[in-house]
């Protein structure tokens, strides 16, 4: 299961997740987090103006605070290795991806 995001892409294989951001002239730096040890997840769906975001909270981190400003649409910041900000058209897959972390977890 994948979303494409902005920047970068999160895939979902039923235990592991990982994030994959794409920084412009770097390789990508994937962050793996195995669905069990998610606490929680944080979704905002993309809309027309803005994007969305997909975060995924952890035992003993906070969760990185929307920033504000029109640049930033309300979305984490870009260096938050636990979310990825995803466009309109991944709402869906987003909220499918989403749904299966949350299954894997209970």
């Amino acid at each position: 299961m994948d979303v494409k995001g902005v920047q970068g892409a999160i895939s979902f294989d039923g235990e592991w997740i990982t994030i994959t951001k794409t920084p412009i002239g770097a390789r990508p730096a994937p962050v793996r987090i195995r669905a069990a040890d998610v606490t929680g997840t944080c979704y905002k769906a993309g809309t027309r103006l803005f994007h969305g975001y997909v975060q995924f909270l952890l035992p003993g981190s906070l969760a990185a605070g929307e920033k504000s400003g029109v640049m930033h649409g309300g979305r984490p910041p870009y260096e938050d290795p636990h979310s990825l900000s995803i466009p309109r058209k991944s709402n869906d897959a987003a909220e499918k991806l989403i749904a299966a972390v949350e299954q894997a977890r209970n």
